[in-house]
């Protein structure tokens, strides 16, 4: 069960932070494991005719909104990860993930994630290419301030010498003009939904700015 939602994440963003935790545990489950899964199960039993629609809009600009939940993980902690990617008002793309490695500061967990934001948005940026230059940069969001300014400046000191590579990657995109890291408030931090179990409400108004709705909900 916890496979086949898999693929359903593909086509329901909302589920796949959920999912993703459950697989988690897939080599070794437990009766835990088994309720969340038959919760996952209710909740897409109830949204059924929700999906992703994807408008015509006059606006075709690539934006990526990038988050991490720093140490999440209470028996690893590691963290999790996850990038929304919006071309013009149409989510193209998205993940959520587990980082293989134990960040030691929140900046470390934060600017791996935006790394793995660029790297997406830069290789969605060559397939546009193909057909229209992109004049613009890319602005990719996040609700870290030290993140912000390492793009720019990528400063090595005791909190970042692990992401060193990550570091310059994300200064090298920076600095040719192809992408700019900018701060969003955390109440506006779309990833977040991507990254950890958020409360009804701000769950559900996530949802609906990842275009995932019922179809009459479509203006």
């Amino acid at each position: 069960l916890g496979g086949a939602l898999q693929y359903f994440t593909f086509i329901c963003p909302d589920i796949s932070y959920a999912v993703q935790q459950v697989c988690l545990h897939m080599h070794n489950p437990r009766e835990p494991h088994l309720t969340a899964l038959k919760r996952i199960l209710r909740y897409v039993r109830g949204t059924l005719y929700f999906g992703i629609h994807i408008q015509r809009a006059p606006c075709t600009d690539l934006v990526v909104y990038s988050d991490a939940d720093w140490a999440g993980c209470p028996d690893t902690r590691k963290s999790t990860f996850g990038y929304a990617v919006f071309l013009g008002d149409s989510l193209v793309s998205w993940s959520s993930k587990w980082q293989n490695t134990v960040s030691r500061s929140s900046a470390e967990a934060e600017y791996r994630a935006v790394a793995n934001a660029v790297a997406e948005a830069s290789w969605i940026r060559q397939l546009l290419e193909l057909h229209t230059l992109l004049l613009k940069a890319t602005p990719v969001y996040c609700d870290n301030v030290n993140v912000v300014y390492l793009s720019f400046n990528p400063v090595q000191h005791q909190r970042t010498k692990h992401v060193e590579i990550d570091l310059h990657f994300v200064w090298e995109k920076v600095h040719v003009g192809a992408i700019r890291v900018l701060h969003v408030p955390t109440s506006c931090q779309y990833a977040d939904i991507f990254t950890k179990g958020l409360p009804t409400p701000v769950f559900t108004e996530f949802r609906s700015s990842l275009t995932a709705c019922p179809p009459y909900d479509v203006v």
